[in-house]
């Protein structure tokens, strides 16, 4: 079982549960040890994975962290754990804090067991930062969160690698929330710098309330069209490259529906889109093609009958170095990794079995 899978069983386990994981040591044993165990490592193994790590520091003695990550017979990870929903900042992990000066860990994990921060010493060496350079939220996370997850999995730890990308990842993540900030209230430092490029006349207090206004709205019209500009191109684009997609190049109620859902974070790719293509190519043959949904979350594309979560078809996994197709065919599901789209070409029986075990009309005579 792969990472993203690991990772998707036990998240939606968690959306079943959290509401009655009320401790600390709740969240430890429901959700903490079963991420740890989805990147490798043995959790009943104390080789591996160390709980109550005690390294005494300065006068006080017998303080503990919850987990300590064993590689080579070291500490390279820290893990300190808080109750479901809890503050998660440095300044509310004084053990964190504290160890990661006295042993040789070059990480430290904040978790309440739905995120996870990440910390290392990009600014101090041998003091944990303030900031962390990666969140993982179990909850909501996509392809590019599983590449950098990866990294801290047993068989693929490297601190070099970790580190060298860490200070990016750090400051990227900081701007993004700056970002945010100014896009959803603008300063006035930001409203100045932008009126003084258009705006000949003087900064006055009129013109600054003035200029916030509009340069909220543009910042806002400048976003909804980069992201139209960027569906309507895939929408003209979208169609596949081979002769059996022909008569669905053009867009669809089913596409449309889930390509205009942008807020939530989701991008739905060019590959995706073609895929889904591809697929309703294929359907085509056993029901009307506008029955074939897409829809659209951060880890995968599901792709429906009827529109409707109980009818599966397949699901799309694609991430950055890898693609698969998970098929719900009648006797069970299948997966299969391809190199390119097209190679869903390929899974065309099992594509149709599944769409003909939901529609009666479907099945063959």
């Amino acid at each position: 079982m792969d990472l993203i899978d690991r990772l998707q069983e036990l998240s939606a386990r968690i959306k079943r549960q959290k509401d009655h994981v009320l401790t600390e040591e709740a969240a430890k044993t429901a959700f903490v040890l079963p991420f740890v165990q989805a990147l490798g490592y043995d959790v009943f193994n104390p080789s591996e994975v160390v709980p109550e790590l005690t390294a005494d520091h300065g006068m006080k003695k017998g303080e503990k962290v919850d987990y300590g990550i064993k590689q080579d017979d070291g500490i390279v990870m820290l893990i300190e754990c808080k109750p479901v929903g809890s503050q998660l900042a440095a300044s509310h992990a004084g053990q964190l804090f504290r160890y990661f000066s006295v042993t040789e860990a070059r990480f430290g994990v904040l978790t309440d067991g739905v995120r996870y921060l990440f910390y290392t010493d990009l600014d101090r060496p041998n003091q944990m930062d303030e900031r962390p350079f990666f969140e993982f939220d179990i909850l909501n996370f996509g392809g590019q969160e599983i590449e950098e997850l990866k990294k801290f999995t047993k068989t693929s730890f490297d601190i070099e690698t970790i580190v060298s990308t860490a200070s990016n990842l750090k400051y990227h993540r900081a701007l993004m929330v700056e970002i945010g900030l100014e896009y959803n209230n603008p300063t006035e430092e930001f409203v100045k710098i932008f009126t003084n490029r258009v705006y000949l006349g003087r900064f006055t207090q009129q013109v600054r309330e003035q200029f916030t206004e509009l340069v909220q709205r543009a910042f806002e019209d400048f976003v909804r069209e980069k992201v139209n500009a960027r569906l309507k191109s895939a929408l003209e684009t979208g169609g596949a490259t081979k002769s059996e997609t022909s008569d669905v190049k053009k867009p669809t109620a089913a596409l449309e529906a889930v390509v205009q859902e942008g807020d939530d974070g989701i991008v739905t790719t060019e590959e995706e889109i073609m895929a889904f293509r591809i697929v309703q190519a294929i359907g085509a043959e056993v029901v009307d093609v506008d029955r074939i949904y897409m829809r659209d979350a951060k880890s995968y594309c599901a792709i429906l009958l009827d529109d409707n979560n109980r009818k599966s078809i397949c699901r799309l996994i694609f991430l950055k170095t890898k693609m698969s197709v998970l098929v719900f065919t009648p006797g069970g599901e299948t997966r299969q990794d391809i190199g390119k789209v097209e190679d869903i070409f390929a899974l065309r029986e099992q594509i149709q079995a599944a769409i003909r075990q939901f529609d009666e009309v479907a099945q063959p005579a």
